[in-house]
């Protein structure tokens, strides 16, 4: 395919792309944790009008730097404060990430591999579905890679010291984005990358400093200014969380040794499982090809082990592995086309046993939680109250939510009918996976998130522009702060929980919990009268002028 035309599609697959991240977001309520906690935290900069400090609940929030969520809060200045402007400048983070990866590929292969890396990542189910979120991390993972990209180009060049500095400035904003881990990622990589070279062409002391000098001015300067506006314990309880990350297991957020091998095969499917050859064969032809998939390869283990290590085991973590594991399947897709070599074996029954996983899961949750729901409720009849009143849940099936089973069925069909045709194989994987991403992500989301968070969520959407107080108890949510817009307190009072419950309050306390302590939470809070129970929540009101005492 001559370069013009492949200009054309890669044009084509940038705007296809770009729809279907943007297609949708403002119909699904954010999800707790992380979504609603950035979202959040943009919300209370646009309220109090401090864009340089982090805040939830308008106390000072020292787990994230603040680079995504201005990025968020000026998406709520043009789009208003809604799901959409949180998801939107994922949506730009994954269009840059296709431009990245369609011109690194180039760099180093040509456009068809440049074209080959991006359908990879596209059609890859989780790399897809990061972008139709509000997490920080794709415009981290994007940083940290692009960083390393402009360093590799440097080596290349030395003449080119403008590759140095953009890699700096990259690495600095990854560290505004998220935090260190950052540049001990980029550092791990590169310092392994020399070391496996004998330290062959390493860079001179003069250009270790600037880097050094501009990634401290770039990641550095909203540390800098913090202290200088007498901010500096909010700098430490960062420092000391980010250390506890590693050290400790977060609540709720632990997990096996092998549990991001697990995400990552599962979860980055097809890719992971088109990628494993080139793990173990060297299928470039050229040094700096075979210098860029060195590259690869490191960055892939260093944030692999570097995050099987970490206590905290949460499935965006290893996220950036992203990138070299969609290269790893480009090189092999790359080669098997070259030379007009067919998929192993052994490999087509993996691909079409994973498909058939996913296939079979897609048709049975439609089946089990629509006509089989009470079947699976007297299965599930020893589980605790919350869990079966969530599965309770008034969440209609219609049969359309089947298609997503439905594609990937057909797909592993027309996949075993071109078993000797590369192409037409590789066209039906794409076109599978893409539909079967975008259906699933349509029809599956909001009935999952029916039985998770909905009524939450809605009950605390129901309390906008109520002059009330409003909280958890038991539950770690943002939900509250967010869906019912709570406004800056008057006075830190409105913050304790005992005054709410036993003080005399000025205006009526809403709340909810989980309905497993509903005994124990109405017994300790003696006031509180049940408002109605719904999905495993129970809603609750504490009116002024009610007796502190039983």
């Amino acid at each position: 395919m001559s370069n013009s035309r492949l200009n054309v599609w890669f044009f084509f697959l940038l705007l296809l792309s770009a729809f279907s991240f943007a297609a949708f977001n403002g119909r699904l309520h954010l999800f707790d944790w992380d979504e609603i906690n950035f979202a959040e935290s943009a919300r209370e900069m646009i309220v109090t009008g401090d864009y340089m400090t982090v805040r939830i609940d308008y106390l000072p929030f020292w787990e994230k730097p603040p680079l995504f969520i201005w990025m968020q809060a000026f998406s709520m200045k043009v789009f208003g404060v809604n799901e959409f402007a949180a998801r939107f400048p994922n949506t730009i983070a994954g269009i840059l990430s296709l431009a990245v990866l369609f011109l690194a590929g180039k760099r180093f292969f040509d456009r068809r591999f440049g074209m080959i890396w991006c359908l990879t990542y596209v059609v890859s189910f989780l790399p897809f579905l990061y972008f139709k979120s509000s997490l920080i991390d794709p415009w981290f993972n994007l940083f940290i890679f692009s960083g390393i990209l402009y360093f590799i180009c440097y080596l290349e060049n030395r003449s080119k010291r403008a590759m140095l500095i953009s890699s700096a400035v990259l690495i600095g904003l990854a560290v505004l984005t998220k935090g260190p881990a950052a540049l001990l990622i980029s550092l791990l990589t590169a310092g392994i990358f020399f070391l496996l070279v004998r330290f062959r062409g390493f860079i001179r002391l003069k250009d270790i400093l600037i880097w050094c000098g501009i990634f401290v001015i770039t990641g550095g300067f909203w540390f800098i200014l913090m202290i200088l506006q007498g901010k500096f314990d909010t700098i430490v309880d960062f420092i000391v969380y980010q250390a506890r990350l590693f050290s400790t297991e977060d609540a709720g957020h632990g997990g096996f040794p092998l549990y991001h091998v697990v995400v990552l095969l599962i979860g980055v499917f097809p890719a992971s499982i088109i990628a494993i050859p080139g793990f173990f064969k060297n299928r470039t032809t050229e040094e700096s090809q075979h210098n860029f998939r060195k590259w690869m390869l490191i960055l892939f283990w260093v944030v692999l082990i570097l995050f099987s290590i970490v206590k905290t085991k949460i499935v965006h973590y290893s996220s950036l592995c992203y990138f070299p594991l969609t290269f790893m399947a480009a090189l092999e897709i790359h080669y098997l086309l070259d030379h007009k070599k067919l998929f192993s074996r052994g490999l087509r029954i993996i691909l079409l046993v994973m498909m058939g996983i996913w296939g079979l899961f897609s048709l049975a949750a439609p089946l089990a939680m629509g006509p089989g729901k009470d079947h699976l409720l007297t299965l599930l009849a020893k589980s605790d109250a919350a869990t079966l009143s969530m599965l309770g849940a008034d969440v209609t099936w219609p049969w359309y939510t089947m298609i997503p089973g439905v594609i990937l069925i057909l797909t592993m069909g027309l996949f075993i009918f071109y078993r000797r045709h590369l192409r037409n194989q590789l066209i039906v994987l794409a076109a599978g996976s893409f539909l079967f991403i975008n259906t699933g992500i349509w029809f599956f989301t909001p009935r999952v998130e029916g039985y998770s968070q909905r009524a939450n969520i809605e009950f605390f959407e129901s309390l906008q522009g109520k002059d009330v107080y409003f909280r958890t108890l038991g539950i770690k949510s943002y939900a509250p702060y967010f869906y019912a817009r709570k406004e800056q307190p008057s006075g830190p009072r409105e913050y304790s929980k005992t005054w709410q419950f036993y003080g005399n309050i000025d205006k009526p306390v809403y709340c909810s919990f989980s309905l497993n302590k509903k005994d124990a939470y109405l017994k300790k809070y003696f006031n509180l009268k049940v408002l109605y129970e719904k999905n495993g929540f129970v809603f609750c009101v504490r009116n002024p002028n009610i007796p502190s005492q039983p």
